[in-house]
């Protein structure tokens, strides 16, 4: 993994603070190429051939592309084979991507499994190619002004540059009601994601096109073929995935997903570090400590070398504002520190993780699709389904927010739920909430996680699987995904209780340890241009009094906060 910056002019001092802006992406090395038409920036992180040979920008045998690449080719060592009339002067995968766009051009992109952001200029003909891989696990946004286009990695080191910083309204609304911002937009107005699975083509104006995306609805009625299918796919893709020149781990929870993903890997690798986070607090029930307590069963009866770590209050304080800055845009996810404080434990120890990031998306883990499932066929409940994605009461939100407009429901009608909410998932809070805190949250301590289940084999399997049986008769999830990964998930693991919310004890250190510092980020200059303070201080002490659960509105108003001092 590593971290890629560009703009379509040339300044090479603006080119490397950009790159020194996201370094923690990349500690192993930095480089740029420039000419009267383009500045290309690098930060690299070595996980495949860690020689010199592997450093970027890269470029091709006659110099005529460069290339500037962030992720991983999983497929890399075949596609070589069939690009034999290529010199290579690396044992990367990113040499590969190279020598597949002089053969193909944007349709190299058929080719590549794995997970990547990359840039590829056309030195003779002045052309910037962009990309984004199929699910969106890599980041990659970009500022247009109808004469400057500026790309990175992160939206900081576009900031870097002189441009006029404003908040997106329409995002703002989004995110109170959805607690992330949806693609295309950001919280910056100018500033938008690249949509996962498509690309940007770049000369004297800009061209974006969608190179993929789930086409193939029609369902599988054989079951066994469905299993057989899971299986063959699960242990392609983690074979596949555990290729790296450097030490590999797992994220390891309580959960079927990780569980799996480690059962296989096993197989494959007999070396393996897992890494589980648990919370330091009076926790007789083992409410918000059961995930680990079954994580750390797992690591015994699978023998691997297991790493705890516990998080407390203090460690809130202490790291809230940095993992605010790093996610470059509020994501209103109390468990995103957690991520950040295991990724940075992980890092001692590895230089890869896989996570289980994906299998509730793909094959029904959460109750909302099971009742999303029977609301389709209550004709006059169709129309309310959209409220499944908003997790705050409209209600409140209009009490908090002024001038506020709800286009949530219209963006998702539009757009995605003619598909269902696993389809709007995988389109919209997948990339943009989960993938995005996964991402910026490993790549801020330099550790690379790669997500198995989401190779887009798999992606395009989960979608022809009917929910009869991904669900049966219940809110029991993932019934088919379970019975294709039996023989991986112990007794601890299959016994235990309907799918969990992996919780933290935030709500409760609101009213205790975190509540001093809650008021100050609230109270303190919050600007009456946006919101009615009044109704959020009484918010807040409701919460605080217990009459009532405002735990994500608080969050979200916190996590606003901070980033809004951070970047404005």
């Amino acid at each position: 993994m590593c971290g890629i910056n560009g703009f379509n002019f040339k300044d090479k001092e603006l080119i490397e603070k950009m790159n020194e802006k996201i370094k923690h992406r990349g500690p192993d090395g930095s480089g740029v190429y420039t000419d009267d038409n383009i500045s290309l920036g690098h930060r690299r992180l070595s996980i495949i051939d860690l020689s010199e040979n592997g450093k970027q920008p890269m470029f091709n045998e006659d110099k005529s592309l460069c290339l500037i690449f962030n992720g991983e080719i999983y497929n890399f060592k075949e596609l070589k084979e069939d690009l034999k009339n290529h010199t290579f002067s690396s044992k990367t995968d990113s040499e590969v991507i190279l020598h597949l766009y002089e053969e193909y051009k944007e349709d190299c992109l058929k080719y590549l499994n794995g997970i990547f952001a990359f840039a590829i200029y056309d030195i003779k003909n002045k052309e910037l190619f962009l990309a984004r891989d199929r699910i969106g696990v890599k980041p990659l946004y970009y500022y247009y002004d109808n004469q400057k286009l500026i790309f990175s990695s992160e939206i900081k080191a576009i900031l870097e540059h002189n441009i006029k910083r404003e908040i997106d309204l329409e995002a703002m609304n989004h995110y109170f009601r959805l607690m992330y911002v949806p693609a295309p937009l950001t919280m910056f107005n100018n500033i938008y994601k690249l949509k996962p699975g498509h690309y940007l083509k770049f000369k004297k104006d800009l061209k974006i096109k969608k190179y993929w995306d789930v086409k193939d609805f029609k369902k599988i009625k054989d079951k066994e073929k469905i299993i057989n299918e899971i299986q063959k796919l699960m242990k392609k893709s983690i074979k596949g995935q555990l290729i790296s020149d450097k030490p590999v781990g797992v994220f390891l929870s309580g959960g079927i997903d990780s569980t799996s993903v480690l059962g296989i890997a096993k197989e494959f690798k007999k070396d393996l570090k897992t890494f589980s986070v648990g919370f330091d607090i009076n926790d007789p029930n083992r409410k918000f400590n059961a995930d680990l307590d079954l994580a750390r069963k797992t690591s015994k009866i699978y023998n691997t070398e297991h790493y705890e770590l516990m998080i407390n209050s203090k460690d809130i304080l202490e790291n809230l504002e940095k993992v605010v800055y790093h996610m470059d845009e509020p994501v209103a996810e109390p468990t995103q520190i957690a991520t950040y404080l295991l990724a940075e434990l992980a890092k001692k120890h590895v230089d890869v993780v896989l996570g289980g990031d994906g299998g509730d998306e793909l094959f029904g883990g959460y109750k909302r699709y099971y009742y999303a499932h029977l609301l389709r066929f209550i004709p006059f409940l169709k129309s309310k389904l959209h409220t499944k994605f908003m997790l705050q009461d409209e209600k409140e939100i209009k009490k908090i927010l002024l001038n506020t407009k709800n286009t949530t429901k219209s963006f998702f009608s539009k757009n995605y739920l003619k598909n269902g909410l696993m389809f709007a998932d995988l389109k919209t809070w997948l990339p943009d909430e989960s993938l995005m805190r996964s991402d910026k949250m490993t790549m801020a301590n330099g550790l690379e996680q790669r997500v198995p289940i989401l190779d887009h084999y798999l992606v395009e399997l989960g979608f022809k699987i009917p929910n009869k049986f991904k669900m049966k008769d219940t809110d029991q999830g993932k019934e088919i995904f379970i019975e294709a990964m039996k023989e991986y998930l112990p007794d601890h693991i299959l016994k235990s209780d309907k799918k969990k919310v992996w919780l933290t004890p935030m709500s409760e250190w609101l009213r205790t340890d975190l509540k001093e510092f809650a008021e100050k980020k609230l109270f303190t200059n919050l600007s009456e241009e946006y919101f009615n303070v009044k109704e959020i201080e009484k918010i807040f002490n409701d919460h605080i009094k217990r009459k009532k659960y405002n735990l994500n509105l608080i969050w979200a108003l916190i996590v606003f906060k901070i980033w809004y001092n951070k970047y404005f």
